[in-house]
């Protein structure tokens, strides 16, 4: 007889793996996909580092990494049930997830998907009306089984089919995480993330910068995501901002990023911060932003701070400049974050 079979999502942290563990000891065969999106501190590339693939391997689970992209960018410009504190879009994502791996169903002959929500611990989206309004968004009301609260909600159909025991399956609600605690180390686990950690959209610094792209730059797309996860991000204009590094390691990032039509900015021949400056920037604002790379400059021997501008995309288009350091009080009034 060919054992059942279920999706579980996992973050990474202890709430997914010990939804997946529960399942698991219960012998159905499960299998761990984890969602990647442009906001993750992990690519398809460094994935079997991040604390998901560690849970995976230590519960002895098949590990599943998906990679989301334009799609994701799209649910995030419109949900339609808003944001957060920050930007994060909670319910929204929750419902993206279980429908992605709703369709991802049969193509890894699996029955029905678990994941790590707990009543009550979410104040966004794991209240009871949230979890109800994400079985209707998803169209997979029944099939998605909550292994930590199952016994305080409507069975669903892995436990009407007898495939887990709703016995087994357990009643913890509310923030407080002992319950959790103690189940991990009655388990023996140790691989899991630290609570409330991972998701940038989360936190509010990030979240204006989020949200300056969402209002100044509502077609935004992953390029223009990746350039704002760095450093830090100036608004010259409502037309034109300015990512600046903070070291080496970015400042080759952020040249790295660079399309036909920004505007790039950095020191000549002393250290300093590049400057990446995207949108239709005018003189003013180039300016402005030669102001923002020389105040970063602490080893110059002269307050006029020597520049190079380039064009990317125009060959040879590039020209010297020098700029005194911005007034503090201004910097900060552009800034983002």
């Amino acid at each position: 007889m060919t054992p059942i079979k279920a999706i579980a999502l996992l973050s990474g942290g202890l709430d997914g793996m010990l939804a997946a563990k529960i399942v698991l000891d219960q012998g159905v065969k499960v299998v761990g996909v984890h969602f990647l999106t442009p906001f993750s501190p992990f690519t398809l590339s460094d994935v079997e580092q991040s604390h998901a693939a560690r849970v995976a391997r230590e519960i002895g689970i098949e590990f599943a990494p998906v990679m989301l992209a334009e799609d994701y960018l799209l649910m995030l410009k419109r949900p339609k049930f808003g944001y957060g504190r920050a930007a994060n879009p909670c319910i929204d994502c929750h419902a993206f997830f279980i429908k992605k791996a709703g369709g991802m169903l049969k193509d890894f002959g699996a029955s029905f998907i678990v994941t790590g929500e707990v009543l009550g611990q979410r104040p966004m989206s794991q209240r009871g009306q949230a979890m109800n309004q994400i079985d209707k968004e998803t169209g997979l009301k029944g099939l998605i089984l909550r292994p930590l609260s199952a016994r305080l909600m409507n069975p669903t159909l892995p436990e009407e089919k007898k495939w887990v025991d709703r016995e087994k399956l357990l009643a913890i609600s509310g923030r407080s995480r002992k319950e959790q605690f103690l189940l991990a180390e009655r388990y023996g686990l140790k691989e899991f993330s630290a609570p409330a950690g991972g998701c940038l959209l989360t936190m509010e610094d990030f979240g204006r910068k989020f949200k300056d792209l969402l209002l100044y730059q509502p077609d935004f797309g992953l390029e223009d995501v990746k350039l704002m996860k760095l450093s830090r991000n100036f608004r010259l204009s409502p037309k034109a901002k300015l990512v600046a590094g903070k070291n080496d390691g970015e400042n080759k990032k952020i040249l790295s990023l660079s399309l036909p039509g920004d505007i790039i900015i950095y020191t000549d021949n002393i250290p300093g911060p590049a400057g990446l400056i995207r949108g239709e920037a005018g003189q003013e604002d180039i300016e402005k932003a030669m102001g923002i790379i020389a105040y970063y400059v602490h080893k110059c021997p002269t307050p006029d701070v020597p520049l190079i501008v380039e064009w990317a995309g125009e060959s040879g288009k590039r020209q010297p400049a020098t700029a005194r350091a911005i007034e503090r009080k201004v910097l900060e009034e552009l800034r983002i974050q």
